[in-house]
């Protein structure tokens, strides 16, 4: 699930004076003007979600539909400085699993460094179906040299002006961009600002760009045998990341298979979705960018949503329910979306 873009969902509860609890979703809140104060209140929905319990929580999920396109091209911007010889075997282990797990066709791989002035030199035919972790090894070790630490910049710099990369590189494929780097981003020529890089990335491929960031996370949160210094999180990385729904994984795990596996699969369209927390099924509702959608069926057995209708590319999902404490109990009221 993505954290973020739940909270800021705000599907909430308000319970109703009197005998029983009536609580119902709030999709979006509404900015309002009195008398020239700017205040938010809520926007209520009318949807009722029955429970006669008013201590409960009500969870949602969300997630963007990935859009519907004509394969995907995946680059992966590599830090090449000496601190990072210890990450290699996991480095090239992490790709051998991105091409298992891609499908069979449509997808195109290259790597460069994160250094601008190596990336947009870099002129090394992608990986394609069909090939494998030698293949992966033999670009890797022939990727161009560079110490700048500049993910944002050296990105851009292969994307826009590597001629090159414009032999191969496609307008109609999706875009997957892996950064994966032990210090901290440092552009400083087009992205000294992280904003200004989402804004330029989220104008490519019509909007269907994805990424994912393998970096030093926070200290609490760091596999690392050492402590971490701070200048070397990826702060930078990871808010880019966070922001178009990617996938991080800490640079000092052990293994980097399952994210670099979700990293894979984040560009194929969701026809299901598993819930985060047991539901109580007469409670789910499903919000299809902000509308209230009914193009769905429950399966109590794997705790997931299933789309009768699939939603489109780029729309907004978000599935709202209350927290069953008690799973296994029989307090599901048989409803469905359909």
């Amino acid at each position: 699930m993505n954290l973020k873009a739940a909270i800021a969902a705000l599907i909430l509860f308000s319970p109703i004076t009197g005998c029983n609890s009536e609580n119902y979703l709030v999709h979006e809140r509404e900015t309002v003007v009195v008398h020239e104060v700017y205040s938010e209140v809520p926007v209520y929905i009318e949807t009722e979600v029955p429970t006669d319990n008013e201590d409960v929580e009500i969870w949602v999920d969300s997630f963007t539909q990935p859009r519907s396109v004509d394969g995907v091209d995946i680059l992966w911007v590599i830090d090449t400085s000496g601190s990072m010889h210890r990450y290699e075997a996991n480095l090239l282990v992490g790709i051998e699993t991105m091409l298992s797990a891609l499908p069979p066709s449509g997808w195109r791989l290259a790597m460069t460094s994160n250094s601008p002035d190596k990336a947009v030199l870099e002129s090394q035919f992608p990986l394609v179906p069909g090939d494998d972790i030698a293949d992966a090894e033999a670009m890797y070790s022939a990727m161009g040299i560079g110490h700048n630490e500049e993910g944002f910049d050296a990105s851009y710099e292969y994307i826009m002006n590597n001629s090159y990369a414009s032999t191969w590189m496609r307008s109609d494929a999706a875009l997957l961009v892996v950064f994966v780097s032990d210090e901290e981003e440092q552009s400083n020529d087009h992205f000294s600002v992280v904003q200004d890089f989402i804004d330029w990335y989220q104008t490519l491929r019509g909007g269907s760009v994805y990424l994912s960031s393998i970096v030093n996370v926070e200290e609490v949160d760091s596999d690392c045998a050492w402590n971490v210094n701070v200048n070397d999180i990826g702060d930078r990385y990871m808010e880019a990341t966070n922001y178009f729904g990617g996938i991080i994984v800490d640079i000092c795990n052990e293994d980097w298979s399952a994210g670099v596996t979700d990293a894979s699969v984040q560009i194929d369209p969701f026809e299901e979705w598993t819930l985060t927390h047991p539901a109580i099924e007469a409670t789910i509702r499903v919000f299809i960018d902000g509308q209230l959608n009914w193009d769905w069926t429950y399966d109590s057995a794997s705790n997931s949503v299933a789309f009768t209708v699939i939603p489109g590319g780029g729309q907004h999902v978000e599935i709202g329910y209350v927290i069953d404490d008690t799973p296994g109990d029989d307090d599901d009221s048989g409803d469905s979306g359909n």
